[in-house]
């Protein structure tokens, strides 16, 4: 079993920088979990707690039931993939992927028969005799995973692996990361900035911001059910948007607006915590796909169409982006790309309430 287990983790550097705060989290045997944020948020330090690189200045790291903080890294059982490989460069692919079993004394046949699996695995057989400076960046990163693969380790740690190849291969080693974990069945914890990676990958995700844990839960609830306003701006591409306004009621319904917007609040968005904010400050949250042009509307609710300009066509392929405003209010649509719009003339779109957000100002809270 390799549960990784934090207890109230807090790391300070010198001149008492706060990079990890009350870090809270159970990371479940055979999990690939991803931890995501932006640049500096301590996704990295968190990683780092775990394999020993970094000390922990307060709190419990345990795997696999025990508890680690004083345990040196080598014998941790674990296996760490770097964002820039750190392979060794006077080494040839085969020495580099058995270097570490070297040193712990393996014996030579067990050496190469878990060289050769590792190789077969990643579909690099051929690459063996060569040296990093002779590999692409996606070989490189192969022979990194692979010389983990060789420890056979209770827990994989992966450090932004991917932020160094060009688009096309990241979506490549994404899919190979992920087979990689179906097959070994193995806990992996794996950090990146990129939240289309983290959704893509992970069995859970961890979102996190100035050292702390915003919300932990599967992509899908993510997506539909932010917590706050950072998860919900955080995750998804574009972004959501985010609209100031009051909400008010008018016989019988809810209704949101902000002086120039003024859309009908879905029965599903009208619980006990709604009703206290009537009359009051909201922020209204709308994801861009959420966001129609009312042609391709079949049933349009009642209350729900604003009248917007078109500001930019960004066409992407099959769909469109469309960057909107209405009075001081500015968003994102998109939307099929058939669908057609001039830039600088009036738009009538349509608000699909029923995935709307809304969202308390002074906490940043969602209040549904």
């Amino acid at each position: 079993m390799a549960e990784v287990s934090f207890k109230g983790v807090k790391k300070i550097f010198p001149g008492g920088i706060v990079a990890v705060e009350e870090f809270n989290l159970e990371v479940h045997d055979k999990e690939f979990l991803i931890l995501v944020g932006p640049s500096g948020c301590g996704k990295s330090t968190s990683l780092r707690m775990v394999a020993g690189l970094e000390e922990i200045t307060d709190g419990e790291i345990s795997i696999g039931g025990k508890v680690v903080n004083d345990v040196p890294p080598k014998d941790r059982d674990i296996a760490m993939v770097f964002q820039n490989y750190a392979l060794y460069p006077h080494m040839t692919v085969y020495k580099n992927m058995a270097f570490g079993l070297k040193l712990r004394k393996y014996p030579k046949a067990e050496i190469d028969k878990r060289v050769q699996e590792a190789a077969q695995i990643l579909g690099i057989p051929d690459l063996l005799d060569r040296k990093p400076k002779a590999l692409s960046g996606g070989q490189r990163q192969r022979v990194a995973v692979g010389r983990a693969i060789v420890r056979k380790p209770k827990v994989f740690l992966f450090d932004e692996p991917l932020s160094n190849l060009d688009a096309k291969l990241r979506v490549q080693m994404r899919t190979e990361i992920s087979k990689l974990h179906n097959r070994l069945e193995t806990t992996m914890i794996y950090v990146t900035h990129d939240q289309l990676e983290a959704m893509t990958m992970g069995d859970r995700i961890v979102v996190m911001k100035d050292g702390r844990i915003m919300q932990v839960d599967d992509p899908i609830t993510l997506y539909d059910h932010p917590k706050n306003l950072f998860v919900a701006g955080f995750i998804g591409s574009p972004p959501m948007n985010f609209i100031p306004g009051r909400l008010t009621s008018e016989g019988g319904a809810v209704f949101f607006g902000d002086g120039h917007i003024r859309v009908q609040l879905d029965e599903r968005l009208l619980n006990g915590q709604v009703q206290g904010f009537m009359n009051r400050n909201v922020i209204f949250g709308i994801r861009p796909e959420d966001i129609n042009d009312t042609q391709e509307v079949r049933e349009i609710r009642p209350n729900t169409s604003v009248k917007a300009k078109v500001e930019v066509i960004e066409p992407v392929g099959s769909e469109s982006i469309w960057y909107l405003s209405a009075g001081p209010a500015t968003f994102i649509a998109k939307v099929n790309s058939h669908v057609r719009a001039e830039v600088n003339r009036e738009k009538e779109i349509v608000f699909n309430v029923a995935k709307a957000h809304l969202f308390d100002p002074a906490t940043e809270s969602a209040i549904v």
